[in-house]
């Protein structure tokens, strides 16, 4: 009875985790993506106090992809903005405007799926967005590498960071952003093994080959993505690099709670960097 027993048991587990299997491989994009898709969010800027653009643009792919171009008359740098696995850029409109004050240009898009972009949202398509992306603010009135900054948040780090392997900028800044993809199905479905997860998101080996100067910020109560992790990605980044933590500070709070002295650090973060010799190798890849 009791071998019956256990062999009951195993087969119980052994179902139980192909069936996990099935459910993960089946819907990754699904748990890792959550896009606000339009007309939901505010899209009407016609009152707001900001130059706000809509830019349209194809990725390599042929997608269609939209964005917000905010441009400012006394630029120092500009922001070419990844935004998080969820919501649209509308939802980062109280951000944007704090950032153009900082006296910049801000380029913020959708990846494929969100806001007014087409596709669904996938990984690899999405590194695709990201270079095209990169393309377009290249294009913009006044717009140089030399004082590109690239800044990516929570998942937007990952693309981020990618972004900058692969073209010349100023800095980096990474924000809420995580190693990689396997740590943090570690840390969220620890049960299942990580060779499951077919995502990669390896920021962390991205920082470690990049030698452009890089800024990582993290709150110190971030309950979806550790502190120690964000210290962790600091660790394996290239030099030159920085690390600020925002005391008290969770996932979604960061330049709230940090207020003043979060965009501050930011500020001074830019001034270092674009104000440095313009003949210094920022792009350099290990």
């Amino acid at each position: 009875m009791i071998k019956k027993y256990i062999l009951s048991t195993l087969a119980g587990l052994a179902g139980l985790l192909v069936l996990s299997v099935l459910l993960l491989v089946g819907c990754e994009n699904n748990i890792i993506y959550h896009p606000v898709k339009y007309p939901q969010g505010l899209w009407d800027t016609s009152n707001m106090p900001l130059p706000i653009r809509d830019v349209w643009f194809q990725a390599e792919d042929g997608v269609k992809l939209h964005g917000w171009y905010v441009p400012n008359e006394k630029a120092v740098a500009t922001f070419l903005f990844f935004h998080g696995n969820a919501g649209n850029i509308t939802h980062r409109l109280e951000n944007i405007f704090l950032l153009h004050h900082l006296k910049l240009n801000v380029f913020i898009f959708d990846y494929r799926g969100f806001g007014r972009s087409e596709g669904e949202p996938d990984e690899d398509d999405i590194y695709l967005d990201a270079q095209a992306a990169y393309n377009t603010v290249m294009k913009q009135p006044d717009v140089s590498s030399d004082s590109l900054i690239i800044f990516g948040r929570s998942l937007g780090g990952a693309f981020a960071s990618y972004t900058a392997t692969k073209n010349p900028a100023a800095g980096l800044i990474l924000e809420s952003t995580f190693t990689n993809a396997v740590d943090m199905a570690d840390r969220m479905l620890p049960l299942l093994p990580g060779w499951l997860v077919s995502s990669d998101f390896d920021t962390q080996d991205h920082v470690s080959r990049l030698k452009l100067p890089k800024l990582f910020i993290h709150g110190t109560r971030d309950n979806l993505i550790p502190f120690t992790m964000g210290r962790e990605l600091y660790k394996a980044a290239a030099e030159p690099k920085e690390f600020y933590s925002i005391v008290g500070a969770g996932h979604n709070n960061t330049f709230g709670v940090g207020g003043k002295d979060y965009f501050d650090t930011i500020k001074a973060f830019i001034t270092r960097i674009v104000s440095a010799p313009k003949t210094a190798k920022r792009t350099d890849i290990k």
